[in-house]
Formats: C-alpha cells, structure tokens, sequence
C-alpha cells in the first residue's frame, strides 16, 4: 500500500523551509506547522476558523476535500442557506444571485445536525442498495453468460447429430448454419459481456465511495459532509436510475439460442435448401431488482412550504366606476410596481389601477379585437389581437403601442419570463419569441387555452379536457393533471415556489396545483364570493394575487352583477 501523502507547512514552504504540518485550516485552506498555528489560533480575524489535523484531512476522500467554506465567486465565507436554490451562500451572494429570494436561513443553523440527521442513513443505505442491484445485476448477467454458451452447446450437438445421417450436401448447409449460429451467439455474449463490464466499472465506482463514507463520516466538517452527502445524492440517484432503465427496458431480458431443425430434411433431403434457422428466443427478465427511493431528489433542508400552507388572505377589491361596469375582463394583471391593469375584451381597452385598487386611466384602445395580454417587462405589456395575425406591446406610463410582432397564425394567449414571450396561436402550435433578437421558434402544443412561464417550463390550461399540463420550453410533455376540482380551466399563473394556480370556471373555484403536478387543493371558492373567474395573476416578488369575479351590484335594485377583481396576499 502507498505510504500517505507527507503534507507541508504552507507558510514555511513559502519561505523555503520544509517543516511537517501538523492543522488544515477548512477556511484559510492553508496548512501550518506547530509554530505557524499558534499565531493563526490567536489572530483577531482567524481565531474562530474551524481546524483539522493534517492526519485527519489525509484521511478525506478527494472530492471531500476539495469543498471550500467560502464562495467561490466572492472569496467570502458561507454564511446564509437559501432554502429555494438549497445553497449555502455568503452574504454579498444576497445582493448577487439571490435578490429575489425571500426564505435565508443561518448556515450555522442548517449544519447543526447534519451528521446525525435521518437523511445521513439513508444516504449510507442507498450506497449499500446499489452496490447490491450491481453485484445481483452482474452475478445475473455471468449466469446468462453460462446459459447461452450451454445453449449453444445443445444446438450444436442437435446440428452435429441431424448431420451424421445426411449426404456431403446438406455438409455444406450444415457450415453456413454453424457459421450463423456463432455469429449470433458472439453477438450475444459480446452484447451481454459489454453490459457487465459497463456495470463493474460503476459497481467499482460505488464501492469507492461506499468505502469512503465511514471517513467523510468521520473527519468531515459540517459543511464538507453536507455537500458530499449532496455528491453522494446525486451519484446514488443516478446509479439506481441507471439500473431502475435497464430493467424497464430490456437489457435484462433471456436472450436464448435456439435452433430449428428444418421438417423438410427429414423427409426429402433433395429439396432441402437450409439446415435450419438460429433465433432469439426472449423472456421476461427473472432477476430481482431493489428500488431505489422515489424521494431520493429531495434536499435536507426543505425548499419551500407545502401545499397545505397556502391560505390566500383578502386584501382588496377593485373599484370600478358606475360607467364602465359593462366590461368584461379578460385579464387582469399585477404590474412590478404594485398597480393593477385589466383588459376589457367589450371595449378593447387597457385599464389601470392604482396599488390601492382605484381606477386611474385608459392605457389604451385597440381598434382590433383583444384575446389576451400579459406583463413583458420594463413597463410593457404584451395584448393578442386574434385574427390580425399580430401582438402588440404597450407601454403603460406612455399610453402607446410601440410595437406590433407579425406572427404567421392568429394570436390569442400569450405570457413571458422578460426573456422571452409565448403566443399560442390556432392549428395546435404555439410560437416563442426571443425578446432581445425577435426571433421566432414554432412548439407544438395542441389545444392550450391560457398558458403561463416558470423557471424553464411552460404551463397550459386546457379548457375543454378539464386538465392542466406541464411542457419543457421546447414542447416536451412533462405531466398532466386532472382532478374534479378542475373544471373548464382558464387562468394559470404561478407562485415563486412554483406551485400552479388554476381558474376553475365551472366549479367557481381557484385551484392549487402541487410542483410536480400530483396534488391539489381548492384555496378560494364559492363561498369567498369567487362567482364566475376567469382571469388570474400573481406577482411572485410580493407575493400578491388578483383574481376576477362578479360581484353585486348595490345600486341596483334588479340584483344585477358586474366584473372585478379581487386581490390577495398568499
């Protein structure tokens, strides 16, 4: 066995001397002798680093020992954990990468117990699982190894004996077929032998790190251990997903040789023109494969809320004047600043609203007929115009149209990131446009009635088919969710955990629809006085919410109804 690695003082190696470490310092990342500690452990600005002993930090595994207590961007020490992108950060990352992410914890809070935390076992026990499946797998794939060459055997003993009782002609039929039959067979253990030799380089893989663990277990810091654990979550992950798409597929299935013995030659040698056949006979695979965890993506420290916490809290109603109360809303919206606008479909017009849900002023009247609009960015939003075959954007504060996008389809739902703009169009297709070069990608996606953008995805509301679906911005079907609480959806929007809202028109309810598209809950209905909504936005950074609805009419006596909105805080 190689002798370990003899670690140097640092700052004596730096001045030429050659003097034994004797501490690893986890945030300076320097080692010190016995005499260049000593003034590391009193100085004001490093007597509180974390230290190690040199013998204990030989004793890391590599990629353990490569983990840093400070950010890599800033040279800053790690300080906060942003419970949304589950990473530690350090504090000029908030005003960085993280401006918009409300839920920052204590670093030192998150580590307190992760060595002795659930997740440590669990972690050590999905090592130990797939370490198994690879071992089962491969013992598995020698035995089928051992069966096809037997196999083969048996044929050729078949082949040899069928060839004793006929002439020198069928000799040469009987070659060809011996010819064939190994060549199948060669392909077949080829094929076999490469999968295990692919298996044993990633069992060997796993049997490293399962061997290093105990050490990480040992000698890691917290920090370390919590980022290894990550490592190790995601090498686990992967090599159970590896293993999970083998069985499923059909890598595992009994490949058998066979051969058949032509009927012909038995009776009339003279009209025989093949010895027989060589084939592939496939089962069902027998080997046993352990599941790995379905959970096994989830973070030791917990994202975000879960459905159940969403309760929405009445803020406010918008006031629409008694003149204008024969609008009909297509979509209202919450504006960065906290105003409101709404798109009256009856009288094509823009309309805004003060943060306090006062009618302020006509943004602007479209001549063309409006489907729908959504917030771009920069004080612009984006209004459909259907069969113009176009998508105007709108300046707000200017009350104007700077600019119509040509689109070669009719235009009617439309939502945008800032980056990028969605407009699903008719024929089943919807159309991406790049925002900063205009350009124009074609996605097909059929029947989407309302649709809205998150992260890389893309969510979409499907009237007539009373479900919901999640797509990749490239139109792959992610996942698709029915529930009886949905019914006739159309508004969607998202909150900033990415919890789906839905507008369920004919059950007048609004629907929480889980991130990965598994469960729900009804958060307003009916009995909040939700009566016939349409419309839906949520404006993520502040965590406000509009929905439209009718409403009563108090000045009139006839009991007659007219559109507004309502606006929460979730």
């Amino acid at each position: 066995m190689a002798s370990p690695v003899k670690h140097l003082c640092t700052i004596c190696h730096d001045d030429g001397i050659s003097n034994s470490a004797v501490t690893w310092c986890t945030e300076c990342k320097v080692f010190f002798c016995g005499d260049c500690e000593k003034p590391h452990s009193k100085s004001r600005l490093s007597k509180d680093h974390t230290t190690m002993s040199a013998e204990d930090y030989q004793k890391l595994p590599t990629f353990i020992q490569e983990i840093s207590s400070q950010c890599k961007d800033h040279s800053k020490k790690f300080e906060l954990y942003c419970s949304f992108h589950a990473c530690p950060c350090c504090v000029q990352c908030t005003t960085d990468k993280h401006q918009k992410c409300h839920d920052m914890k204590p670093l030192s809070d998150i580590l307190k117990q992760v060595k002795s935390s659930a997740s440590v076992h669990l972690f050590e026990k999905d090592l130990k699982d797939a370490k198994k499946n690879y071992n089962e797998a491969i013992k598995y794939l020698k035995t089928r190894i051992s069966i096809v060459s037997t196999q083969k055997t048996k044929a050729i003993q078949e082949i040899r004996s069928m060839g004793k009782s006929i002439t020198n002609y069928i000799n040469r039929l009987e070659q060809t077929l011996l010819d064939e039959l190994e060549s199948t067979h060669s392909k077949l253990k080829l094929n076999i032998k490469t999968l295990v030799d692919q298996m044993e380089q990633r069992a060997s893989t796993i049997g490293q790190m399962q061997r290093e663990f105990t050490k990480m277990t040992q000698h890691a810091t917290e920090l370390q251990m919590y980022i290894g654990l990550r490592e190790i979550e995601k090498t686990t992950s992967q090599t159970t997903k590896y293993i999970e798409d083998l069985e499923s597929g059909d890598s595992f299935n009994e490949n058998n040789l066979e051969v058949k013995i032509s009927s012909a030659l038995r009776s009339i040698l003279q009209d025989v023109k093949s010895f027989g056949d060589v084939k592939i006979n496939t089962t069902p695979s027998t080997l046993q494969i352990k599941t790995g965890r379905k959970d096994q993506a989830q973070h030791l420290v917990p994202r975000g809320p879960g459905i159940d916490h969403i309760k929405p809290s009445f803020s406010k109603t918008l006031t629409i004047p008694e003149d204008m109360r024969s609008l009909d809303i297509n979509v209202c919206l919450i504006l960065p600043d906290g105003k409101f606008v709404i798109l009256d479909s009856n009288q094509g017009q823009l309309l805004l609203f003060s943060n306090e849900g006062i009618y302020i002023r006509i943004i602007v009247t479209f001549t063309d007929a409006t489907f729908n609009a959504c917030f771009v960015r920069n004080n612009t939003v984006a209004v459909t115009l259907g069969v113009e075959n176009q998508t105007a954007l709108v300046d707000v504060e200017k009350n104007t149209i700077i600019e119509k996008i040509k689109f070669s389809r009719n235009c009617y739902r439309a939502a945008s990131d800032g980056k990028t703009l969605v407009v699903s169009n008719d024929g089943g297709q919807s159309t991406l446009v790049n925002l900063n070069d205009m350009t124009q990608t074609i996605l097909e996606v059929d029947g989407a009635n309302y649709i809205s953008l998150f992260k890389d995805r893309m969510y979409s509301s499907f009237y007539f088919e009373n479900k919901v679906c999640c797509f990749t911005r490239t139109g792959e079907h992610m996942w698709t969710f029915e529930h009886q609480d949905i019914a006739s959806p159309n508004g969607i929007t998202l909150d900033v955990n990415g919890f789906v809202y839905i507008v369920s028109s004919e059950n007048y309810n609004i629907v929480v629809v889980s991130p990965d598209g598994k469960t729900c809950k009804t958060i307003l209905s009916e009995t909040d006085g939700i009566i016939d909504p349409w419309a839906i936005d949520i404006n993520r950074e502040t965590g406000m919410m509009i929905v439209s609805s009718q409403i009563s009419d108090n000045n009139d006596d006839s009991g007659a109804t007219y559109q507004t909105a309502f606006v929460y805080k979730i």
